[in-house]
């Protein structure tokens, strides 16, 4: 513990000016205090040390050899200091410079990029030094590992089931769609699909651990299906699931930013489902604290709850 007898470090860069530049007038200048001001602090600052640190006469202040020997030893630790403060500013710049973030695909392939050029101009029009983020893509499951084990700062997922010992924020709602290949059955019926039927049909899906396939079993589990057919196919992309779907191997799940370009070229057809709202939350995770870590991953998770794709919903972190 230290001694009360160690001044504070503007006490002792008070005394250092006072040493370099021969007076209380011009050590007040440099500082931006008034000569008064130094002139009291020096004398607190005597007080504490309990020696005399200047001789004081009409025609101005000296340093008393107490007080050059005391300046002397200050200056080592005001260097001291410095180089602390510029060890502390490299490791600060160290984690704006960089990221390392885990996301599921849905969210890798058609949300985080936006983030990222929002990211990048955010911190521009502050004259900050753009971060560079390492993106880890894989599923809900897999993201979450990451996080858990620090070898990401910041997960994005798309699973309704939270990881416990993870914080975690909600951050957009995203759509999901039935769809179908244009000459599968389902794209010309007149009535919608039940949810009984969808339970009991082999879809093509995502593998286990997928945030889509489990919010879709999450969804038809909660809206009443006691069973669930086994998927017809399992893949482990996003994009293989729409080719099969396209190829009419069976109907799928997906997210709407997935099968966007699909529906606009007419390669995939929405069914609608009566009675199961096809929405899930997109949820940001991080090891602890009320808050992502200061910095990129703080500002990011903020970005991904304010910048929208054309078919998003926001949320409040």
């Amino acid at each position: 513990m230290l001694s009360p007898r160690i001044p504070e470090l503007s006490a002792l860069e008070m005394l250092a000016s006072v040493d370099e530049l021969g007076s209380l007038s011009a050590a007040g200048k440099h500082l931006g205090l008034s000569q008064q001001a130094v002139s009291s602090r020096m004398r607190s600052l005597e007080s504490q040390i309990g020696s005399a640190l200047l001789t004081r006469t009409p025609r101005g202040s000296t340093l008393t050899e107490a007080g050059v020997l005391v300046a002397g030893w200050a200056a080592e630790v005001l260097a001291a200091a410095e180089r602390l403060d510029a060890g502390i500013a490299s490791l600060r710049s160290d984690a704006a410079r960089q990221l390392k973030i885990a996301a599921s695909q849905t969210i890798a392939e058609h949300l985080v990029p936006l983030w990222l050029v929002a990211l990048r101009r955010q911190q521009e029009s502050l004259g900050l030094t753009p971060t560079v983020v390492e993106l880890t893509v894989g599923n809900s499951e897999s993201t979450v590992a990451m996080v858990r084990t620090g070898h990401a700062s910041l997960g994005f997922i798309e699973s309704p089931h939270l990881p416990p010992g993870l914080s975690a924020a909600a951050v957009q709602d995203d759509e999901m769609v039935l769809v179908v290949a244009p000459e599968h059955p389902w794209a010309r019926r007149r009535t919608p699909v039940t949810t009984r039927e969808l339970a009991a049909t082999a879809l093509v899906t995502r593998e286990h651990g997928s945030g889509t396939r489990d919010v879709l079993e999450h969804l038809l589990t909660t809206a009443g299906a006691e069973t669930l057919a086994e998927p017809l196919v399992e893949l482990s992309t996003t994009a293989a699931v729409r080719s099969a779907i396209a190829a009419g191997t069976a109907p799928g799940v997906l997210s709407a930013l997935a099968v966007r370009d699909d529906l606009a070229l007419h390669r995939l057809v929405v069914v609608p489902v009566r009675g199961l709202p096809l929405r899930r939350t997109l949820t940001a995770l991080w090891q602890a604290g009320g808050s992502p870590p200061l910095g990129p991953a703080r500002d990011l998770t903020a970005i991904a709850a304010s910048v929208l794709p054309i078919s998003g919903t926001r949320r409040k972190v």
